[in-house]
């Protein structure tokens, strides 16, 4: 079984409302750590999506190889535990997964890139600590601090794709607050997707904006 639904988007774009959707659409969906509950496999238990896909990429050359038995991934992106790894920014890696999963499909998950910046600023530590103080494909250590740091990142980072894909009948590039998103992911991605909505949302207290994740 191969990977049908990769999504390259960037954290606090929607990615946890994408896997939710994707779920009940009856997809089996990595999120960003792999949670016991949804595999027997004990040895990807609580280990991050970004680990895995490198150590597939590595190991076997197909980035996906330990991720038997999932269907999609949400979020591959991790910046905790002093781990700094991007999947969705390496195209070699992003190469592998086209070769080695014949038919997958790429979304990007996004939104206007100031909301995002905020909403990376409100999420614990990440906007002010962790993004900063972390060497980053494009933004290495030292930057990221200020919002218009990390919204030329985050422009930077989709229009990468844009030139990559080049109107690739295989790649999505869709807002989470377009109000035809699920017929364009249901068209997209051969599954009917009928919920949609808010997960992951920011503690309105942190951000009155209450933005999607």
């Amino acid at each position: 079984m191969s990977l049908s639904v990769v999504n390259l988007g960037l954290p606090k774009t929607g990615t946890t409302t994408l896997a939710r959707a994707l779920r009940r659409a009856g997809m089996h969906v990595a999120d960003h750590r792999i949670k016991p509950k949804q595999t027997n496999n004990r040895a990807i238990h609580h280990q991050f999506v970004a680990e895995l896909l490198y150590r597939g990429y590595y190991e076997s050359g197909n980035p996906a190889a330990l991720l038997y038995g999932f269907d999609a991934v949400a979020e591959m992106s991790t910046l905790s535990e002093g781990k700094s790894i991007w999947p969705q920014m390496d195209f070699g890696l992003i190469e592998a997964l086209r070769k080695t999963n014949p038919g997958v499909k790429f979304v990007a998950s996004n939104r206007d890139s100031w909301d995002v910046s905020q909403s990376m600023l409100a999420w614990s530590n990440l906007g002010t600590v962790r993004l900063p103080e972390s060497n980053i494909p494009g933004l290495p250590k030292g930057y990221g601090e200020t919002s218009k740091e990390r919204v030329q990142w985050i422009d930077a980072h989709y229009a990468t794709l844009r030139t990559y894909f080049n109107d690739d009948d295989d790649f999505l590039e869709y807002e989470v607050t377009d109000p035809n998103v699920t017929d364009l992911l249901s068209g997209f991605v051969g599954v009917p997707i009928t919920w949609w909505g808010r997960a992951n949302a920011n503690p309105e207290n942190l951000n009155t904006n209450n933005e999607v994740a």
